[in-house]
């Protein structure tokens, strides 16, 4: 069985979906689970793209060491540059370049012609390899670049060093025949393709990011990049966990397998879409809602029966369990620490007692506290220390058909202050949020608010994702509870709080 190299971009490529703003304490927590999930090459970020995004990287690169930890590069030297210092320390640091094949990149972005292109490349290659170990270079929008001039310059860059060569479907245009051909095409005609490790990286524009992922693997690639539930630039990359599974459930077809843990790909997937506010389709495939349901009465005849007759995947295969254990407000505390332990949810002594006091406050309203209600509990806590500027105190709020919604919100400010407001909206949400902006000082303009339960239930917990500019920057937040107008008034204060500690963050590193 041909091993298959998992790259991982969620936290690069990902985090460039539209309203997807992760903090740094986010993406050390994705970055923990993509080691777990056992993914081998992690792109962490752009280093040089900004303060924030260095620091995660860096940070990222030294806690991790049983995945490769890269970063994106321009094929410009202070890029590079900027990637060493946040990769240096990592366990096997590596460097990924990009420069556009493609005649319109060519022509309207580089204006550049061809030869200046196989400089431009074969100059940054050389200067990566006398640092990093390993150099992943990239032919940005290669499926609309000109096979003869693709193997021309790929056949460069290997003998300048690189040691894997990307072909990315950047616009997500090619087609699997085609897609496998162009590997077919560089195998054939690029005399040094046999010193590096082919890779695929496929955009979802035309739906076909997961075929074309599958093609290459046909056509002999031996690395597959894309993201944990598709999430990225546009309609997103090629979700990870549906290559993984589809290797594994056609290795007959394949012959070809990951290195992932495959039960731990329902954790990864709603770590990440807790995080990034990005929904799960219920219809999504491996990790959907639906996955594994049954409507159909012949369906439900044949799983009965016998469930390969109509299961291709079983849930266990993927980490969705069906027994869940369930935890009330007679629960102890003892059961409470070994719950979130067979979880693997990494909580020290002092936070697992505080979180078993919050715990007990929720089972006290909520007869059942499933497995989801505590994941989605134990990430709202811990990802939000050190941020809470802003503290919600109490809520009241006053609504009738026949009167005018109205607020009344008590917050602590950062000096432990009391701060008391009230105001009016056409609804309760609007009232609500008209008040906590009279709180924070500053004007907020609300971009996105969504909301979903945690479970089923008419007692299931209410989790509330916003987005918003506060202070000229774009922001988002959580926030989970059991009333929908705690949790809208959470989330609301967590956005406000991100933006408060990286403007204390900011001045820190510029003083």
């Amino acid at each position: 069985m041909r091993k298959i190299n998992i790259f991982d971009t969620t936290l690069r490529d990902g985090e460039q979906s539209a309203g997807v703003n992760l903090n740094f304490s986010e993406k050390i927590e994705i970055a923990r689970q993509l080691e777990k999930l056992g993914v081998d090459i992690i792109e962490a970020g752009f280093p040089a793209a900004s303060k924030g995004d260095f620091e995660s990287v860096h940070e990222i690169a030294r806690l991790v060491r049983n995945s490769s930890v890269t970063g994106l590069a321009r094929s410009v030297q202070k890029d590079m540059d900027a990637a060493w210092e946040a990769l240096k320390h990592g366990a096997e640091p590596r460097l990924h370049i990009f420069l556009a094949t493609s005649p319109i990149h060519r022509e309207f972005k580089l204006r550049q012609t061809k030869e200046q292109v196989v400089e431009t490349a074969v100059s940054a290659v050389k200067y990566a390899v006398s640092r990093f170990p390993i150099v992943q270079w990239s032919a940005e929008d290669a499926c609309r670049t000109e096979l003869d001039f693709l193997a021309h310059i790929v056949e460069q860059v290997i003998q300048a060093g690189a040691r894997v060569i990307n072909i990315p479907d950047t616009v997500g245009y090619i087609t699997p025949n085609e897609y496998g051909a162009i590997f077919k095409y560089l195998q054939e005609n690029v005399p040094s393709i046999h010193k590096v490790q082919l890779s695929a990286h496929c955009h979802d524009d035309l739906g076909m990011a997961i075929a074309n992922s599958l093609a290459a693997v046909d056509a002999g690639v031996t690395q597959i990049e894309g993201t944990i539930n598709g999430i990225g630039e546009r309609a997103g990359n090629a979700a990870l966990e549906e290559v993984a599974v589809a290797l594994h459930t056609r290795a007959d077809h394949f012959g070809a397998q990951t290195g992932l843990v495959l039960k731990e790909i329902k954790r990864t997937s709603s770590l990440v879409s807790k995080l990034t506010g990005m929904t799960i389709p219920p219809n999504k495939a491996v990790v959907g809602r639906n996955a594994f349901a049954h409507e159909s009465g012949i369906h439900q005849d044949g799983v009965l029966k016998e469930k390969t007759t109509y299961e291709i995947i079983s849930p266990e295969l993927v980490g969705v369990s069906t027994n869940s254990m369930v935890l009330g407000k007679h629960s102890g505390r003892h059961a409470f620490k070994e719950r979130l332990k067979e979880l693997e949810l990494s909580v020290g002594d002092e936070e697992a007692n505080k979180l078993f006091g919050i715990f007990k406050s929720l089972a006290d309203k909520k007869k059942e506290m499933t497995d989801d209600d505590l994941v989605a509990l134990v990430l709202e806590e811990t990802l939000s220390q050190g941020q809470n500027f802003y503290q919600l105190d109490s809520i009241q709020v006053q609504y009738g058909t026949n009167q005018i919604p109205t607020a009344t919100v008590t917050l602590k400010g950062a000096e432990n202050e009391s701060i008391q407001e009230a105001a009016t909206g056409a609804g309760s949400i609007e009232a609500l949020y008209n008040t906590l902006e009279r709180c924070v000082e500053g004007t907020v303009n609300l971009l996105d608010y969504r909301i979903q339960s945690v479970g089923a239930g008419r007692d299931a917990l209410a989790q509330v994702f916003v987005k918003m500019k506060y202070e000229g920057k774009e922001t988002s937040g959580r926030g989970l509870a059991q009333d929908v107008l705690e949790a809208s008034a959470k989330a609301y204060l967590n956005a406000v709080n991100r933006v408060v500690y990286m403007n204390e963050k900011t001045a820190v590193l510029n003083a």
